[in-house]
């Protein structure tokens, strides 16, 4: 998980420094991106409120951008000048129906990004066994509905080829359907992006302290700003990982790397979830129906047999990394008589700002 949400930051990052910013500015992409991760890191590290409140604001402007999108593609249709036959096209000459979409799919775990991140968070909240899973559900069935109606907007107003071809896909439709200059929706994206990239990198940099703090990565990373107490030394390295990531890969290999390590997150979940059945544990719970997990990690293998050979490989380098360090962190605690000397006792860690 935490891989994966360094992945992804990267990919936004990469992002940022695209079609719409290039709406204002030509600049190497490679160049905006460390610096729009280091800007990051500044907000992510001045604590939990400012970093929750940029992401209001950032999510009340996403969201009336999406609005507009939907509303274009709506005049574009009425005008005449959609096509909504190019809803019901599935598949090309080279795939078919069931292939064209098993391709979807994969992608739309991509912009599902985030949602899983928030658990991280959710012991910020009051009374989290509560307020987490209506909050988790309510916004996952209105993000739902709003992207399948952008889908349906874009879709039938663009032509397919061309949205495919665009770093900038809903900038398309806006340039298509005119009347809102492409500047305003180019910096609603950005903004977009930016939201995006700060919240899941507070959710790395967050677990990686987690981590440390239990004896699973390196105690340095425990380390806390005597003031704000957020976690400082874990977001200094997972943002130079992110940056790493993104001078080194484009945005299409990043966002498949990140799609294949969630594919085998939530495999690994769902079948924990069926090992988690058999403990009644404490207190009154969600209990799950066993059909579900065993659907979930049965989805997993399948939608994992469309990433292409290329990603597997850098995806594969990245779990033998984790590996290797869960393997040496759990060697580190035997030998120390489970768990001496830990972060939490060497008295270098508090938690970090709970807002």
């Amino acid at each position: 998980m935490l891989a994966a949400g360094i992945v992804s930051v990267a990919a936004l990052a990469r992002g940022f420094g695209g079609d719409y910013l290039s709406a204002f500015v030509t600049l190497p992409v490679g160049a905006v991106a460390v610096v729009f991760l280091a800007l990051l890191a500044l907000v992510n590290a001045r604590g939990i409120k400012e970093s929750t409140r940029a992401n209001v604001v950032a999510t009340v402007i996403e969201v009336g951008g999406l609005a507009v999108i939907v509303v274009l593609g709506a005049w574009l249709l009425l005008r005449g000048d959609g096509d909504v036959g190019r809803l019901g096209r599935l598949g090309t000459p080279e795939k078919g129906a069931a292939a064209a979409v098993l391709s979807g799919s994969v992608l739309a775990y991509y912009s599902f990004v985030g949602f899983e991140t928030s658990v991280n968070v959710a012991e910020e909240t009051r009374d989290p066994r509560r307020s987490y899973p209506r909050a988790l559900f309510g916004a996952l069935a209105t993000a739902g509905a709003v992207y399948v109606l952008v889908g349906l907007a874009a879709s039938a107003a663009v032509p397919t080829s061309r949205l495919a071809e665009s770093s900038g896909p809903l900038l398309e439709v806006v340039e298509a359907a005119g009347g809102v200059p492409t500047r305003l929706f180019s910096a609603i994206a950005l903004v977009a992006v930016a939201n995006g990239a700060l919240l899941t990198g507070i959710m790395s940099s967050r677990l990686a302290y987690g981590m440390a703090r239990d004896g699973l990565l390196p105690a340095a990373l425990t380390k806390v700003l005597p003031g704000r107490r957020t976690p400082w030394a874990a977001i200094a390295v997972t943002t130079l990982l992110a940056m790493l990531l993104a001078l080194t890969g484009s945005v299409a290999t990043l966002a498949s790397t990140l799609v294949l390590l969630l594919l085998v997150v939530f495999f690994m979940v769902n079948t924990a979830v069926l090992v988690l059945r058999r403990d009644p544990g404490d207190g009154d719970h969600f209990r799950t129906p066993t059909a579900l997990p065993v659907l979930g990690a049965a989805s997993c293998v399948v939608l994992a047999t469309q990433i292409e050979a290329e990603v597997w490989l850098r995806g594969l380098a990245v779990l033998a990394v984790g590996t290797v360090l869960a393997t040496v962190a759990t060697v580190r605690r035997t030998g120390r008589g489970g768990g001496e000397g830990t972060p939490r006792d060497a008295g270098s860690a508090r938690e970090p700002e709970a807002g």
